[in-house]
Formats: structure tokens, C-alpha cells, sequence
């Protein structure tokens, strides 16, 4: 008898949830030592099929098999006991704690009864240097920055010597280097005999390190297939079950008179942007481009309040406007979707219908009462200019897909009638479906007159929607570029000025 050639096989996977059938009759089948990229767009199934392997999920049908024997992991503990770790696309971590308690929670390492701080911090510098991670332990999490937080997520995952590793858009917050670190690390991982199943939406870094590739479109497997054999076309057409043909919408925007004028603007608080001054125009997208550090996120936080400002002047419309918090932001008609949707987006515990009207909701306030039809009026609006794919209003917004969830936010800020759209990440984890459909959103708010502000880590996503780019190294603007002029070269000289 052969010896079985997968580690995991995973067949007949059916999972439901009220409303919706995310999983029909899935599969996957992992060899060791080798990638195998998951695919699909959002909605497709993909992060709930893995999580039926990692036992968050209890499967309603279907068959597991781990080395050819079946298994059903009670949960995550007794996944990575069994030797299957997950990074997850929405980082789960205790940010008032250091990052060598991170990466040790629920089995510090101990000494005559007692937690070890120096033998956790010795094991977590063991770890941080066979990855070639440089992150002193001893930091608390919530000091780190999103991409730093990520390969925190990423050392711990590796750290139970795992021998299925799930990497749930791993690289949507990375930089370059950090990306290629990640590949290393996946290369090691893989010459030890790790089956590493890898979701991403990047085409470019799938062709490049998976070895197989498993398309899945509405919770139903389509194809498996060699990367080798694929294509960034084929990939994208076995995913939308069509051809896309354009990756960015055609732009039918105008840019008129000055909306929005900055000039010299400072954080308070240091590190932030510092003498940073700008001129946006309505019916304009603005794109804002620089690397990690950079403090592209800490010039929109400022503009929208969230930071204070220590000197510089915002002009709207000709007058001085002075945003000393989000509330002010709003009626001052500014609108900010936050670069963590999970973490400062979403309620994820609460209904569609709260996450649309949550900013707009002194609107319905009537002799001191709430407005149940307008809410609902609103809330429907949303779903269906943003075609939302949801089966009801009352579903909890954690269980849509990331892509879904980014409509509601959005739509949840049109309501409130903004002139200023800033917009930070705003495809960040969406599948390329998605993708398109927010880009042509973005570009027909702004064919309606509104000034729009995009900071984006993809340079092609950049170059193909925004009108002009700004670039900014070290919290300080380095260039600003005509979409006619900028390249990504360009882009990179800029954004290397001042780092």
C-alpha cells in the first residue's frame, strides 16, 4: 500500500450559517513541504473553510484528514496542539501586553512554579532571530506598528512548531522587505516539510510562491491547479466566474475649484506629519503614497481630529476649519474610513443596520426619539447602493466578508453627506472583485463633486484611480505627482527622501 501524499485532505465540507450556505460540498487537498494557495473572492469561503480545519467552526458535513487520519479539532488550542497554526487576516492580539506575552499566552514558560520573563524573552529572541524578525520582546503590542503586529502574529504561529501553517492575507500590511523576509521564512518552512496554505488576493505573489492553487467561488471548489500553469488572467476569471477585463473602472471625474486647502500642517504629538501642505479639488482623488512610517495614516487622523494639531491651517470651501475631534470632523463634512477595519471600523457584534446609521445618528433623533423607519430607509440604502451581499439587515456585520464589510462603512459615511472623503486602505484584504467595485464607487463620489483622499500601500491601485499622488517620507511631503508623470519608480525615489 502507498503511503498517502497529503497531509490534509479536506472533502464534502458543508457549513451554514442563518440566511447564507458558505461552504457546499468544499475541498482541499495540502502536500507537505509545499504552498498551496487558497483563492476566491470574498464571500467564496475561504477563511470559513480553513477555520472548519482550525476548529473554530464546527462543519455541518464533510471529512477532515490530518496524515490520513480524520480529525475534528475542538478548537484552536487543541488545533495547535495537533500541529496546525493560523495567522488570521484580522490580527487577535492583547495590545496592553508585551510581544513575548503575546507569543507565549496560555503557556508561559515557567520556573519552580513561577512565570520566567527572562526564559520567555530568551525563547522569544531565539525565535525573532531564526525569522530575522528585529522586535524587542519587551514592547508592549500596542506600540508596534500594523506590519510589526503582523509578523509578531506570524513568529508566534511558527512558534508551536507547526506542521500545517494557514497564512490568512499575511502581506496585506507588510512592506516590501518585510514581504520578502515573510517568503524567506515560507522557504524554510516548506524545506522542512510544512504544508503552508496560503490566502491572498495578490496575483503577483501567488504566481510566485505557491506551488498549487485552489480556486473556490461561492463557498463551492472550482479548480485546482499547478501555479505554474496559471495565469493573473485565468486566476481572476476562475474567480469571478467571468472575464475582468479592466482592473481599474474608466475615470469620468473632473477635478474643478478648491475644496480643501492644507498648509504647514503639524501633529501635536510627535511622531506625526509635520509641515505638510496640500491643495485638494472637488471632484478630484488624491492618492497619498510613502512607506511604512512615513505618517501617511497620522496626516489623515489629524485632518479628521482624531489627532490635534499643533500648528498649520485647514481650509474648507475658503474658511478655516478647525477639527478638534471626529464629531467636529463630521459636521464640518469630513468622512474617515480607518485603515483597521476590524479594530476601529466595525461593531462587529452588532447588526448591519447599527453600523450604517451609528455616524449619522442625531439625523434620526425626533422630540427626543429614535426614528425606526428612517433608520431602516437609510440602512437599506446602503445595502443597496453598495450592494452589499448580505441576507438581511439584521445580520451581525462580523459575518459578512471583508469586501461587504468595507461597503457598509462607506456607505455608512455617505449618509452623513461628507465633501471630504479620506480614505485609508481602502481595498486592504478585498478580493479583486471588490476591488473593482469600490474603485468604481470611489471614482463616481468623486464625478459627483466630492475631494477624496486615498492612502494606499498598492502603487498600481495609486496609479490607476488617483488624479494626482502625493508622496510623503518621514511625516513630511517629498513630491507630488500628475498621474500622467508618476510611475512607480518615482513613487519609490520620493518616498525614499526622508526615511
Amino acid at each position: 500500500m502507498s503511503e498517502n501524499p497529503f497531509l490534509l485532505e479536506m472533502s464534502g465540507v458543508d457549513k451554514s450559517f442563518p440566511g447564507v450556505k458558505a461552504l457546499d460540498q468544499a475541498r482541499l487537498r495540502l502536500r507537505p513541504g509545499t504552498v498551496h494557495a487558497l483563492m476566491g473572492e470574498n464571500g467564496a469561503g475561504k477563511s470559513t473553510l480553513m477555520k472548519c480545519l482550525f476548529g473554530i467552526y464546527r462543519p455541518d458535513a464533510g471529512e477532515i484528514l490530518f496524515s490520513g487520519r480524520p480529525i475534528r479539532f475542538s478548537g484552536p488550542r487543541d488545533a495547535m496542539e495537533s500541529g496546525v497554526s493560523m495567522v488570521h487576516q484580522e490580527l487577535n492580539q492583547v495590545l496592553k501586553r508585551s510581544v513575548m506575552e503575546n507569543l507565549w499566552l496560555g503557556r508561559f514558560p515557567k520556573r519552580f512554579g513561577l512565570v520566567s520573563h527572562r526564559v520567555m524573552q530568551a525563547q522569544t529572541r531565539a525565535i525573532f532571530d531564526e525569522l530575522g524578525i528585529d522586535i524587542d520582546p519587551r514592547v508592549l503590542v500596542g506600540k508596534l506598528s500594523v506590519s510589526q503586529r503582523q509578523m509578531v502574529e506570524i513568529a508566534r504561529a511558527v512558534s508551536w512548531k507547526a506542521r500545517i501553517l494557514v497564512l490568512d492575507e499575511p502581506t496585506s500590511s507588510l512592506t516590501h522587505e518585510e514581504v520578502e523576509r515573510l517568503f524567506g521564512i515560507i522557504d524554510r518552512l516548506r524545506a522542512d516539510g510544512v504544508g503552508i496554505v496560503y490566502i491572498s488576493h495578490r496575483m503577483e505573489e501567488i504566481l510566485r510562491i505557491s506551488d498549487e492553487v485552489t480556486v473556490m467561488r461561492d463557498g463551492r471548489w472550482i479548480a485546482t491547479e499547478p501555479a505554474a500553469a496559471l495565469t493573473v488572467d485565468r486566476i481572476i476569471s476562475m474567480m469571478v466566474g467571468r472575464d475582468l477585463t479592466r482592473r481599474f473602472p474608466p475615470k469620468n471625474n473632473i477635478p474643478g475649484e478648491e475644496l480643501l486647502a492644507v498648509e504647514n500642517l503639524t501633529g501635536m504629538y510627535m511622531p506625526t506629519c509635520r509641515d505638510v501642505s496640500f491643495v485638494l479639488r472637488r471632484g478630484e482623488i488624491l492618492g497619498i503614497a510613502g512607506l511604512v512610517g512615513s505618517r501617511r495614516t497620522e496626516l489623515l487622523e489629524t485632518l479628521f481630529g482624531i489627532a490635534r494639531h499643533a500648528k498649520g491651517s485647514i481650509r474648507k470651501d475658503q474658511r478655516p476649519v478647525n477639527n478638534r475631534s471626529s464629531s467636529e470632523a463630521i459636521r464640518n463634512g469630513f468622512a474617515m474610513l480607518t485603515e483597521e477595519r476590524r479594530a476601529t471600523g466595525i461593531f462587529g457584534g452588532l447588526d448591519i443596520t447599527f453600523n450604517s446609521i451609528i455616524a449619522n445618528i442625531q439625523s434620526y433623533k425626533r422630540y427626543g426619539l429614535l426614528s425606526g423607519k428612517k433608520m431602516r430607509t437609510d440602512t437599506r440604502w446602503v445595502i443597496d447602493s453598495m450592494r452589499v451581499k448580505t441576507p438581511s439587515h439584521k445580520t451581525h456585520i462580523r459575518n459578512l466578508s471583508g469586501g461587504n464589510q468595507q461597503k457598509v462603512i462607506i456607505g455608512r459615511w455617505l449618509l452623513t453627506r461628507p465633501d471630504v472623503l479620506l480614505l485609508d486602505e481602502p481595498t486592504r484584504g478585498i478580493d479583486v472583485g471588490a476591488k473593482a467595485e469600490i474603485y468604481q464607487l470611489i471614482i463616481d463620489l468623486a464625478a459627483e463633486g466630492k475631494g477624496i483622499v486615498v492612502v494606499s500601500s498598492e502603487m498600481p491601485e495609486l496609479l490607476g484611480i488617483c488624479d494626482r499622488i502625493m508622496v510623503m517620507s518621514g511625516g513630511r511631503m517629498a513630491g507630488m505627482l500628475d498621474r500622467t508623470e508618476a510611475t512607480q519608480e518615482k513613487i519609490m525615489r520620493l518616498a525614499a527622501k526622508y526615511a
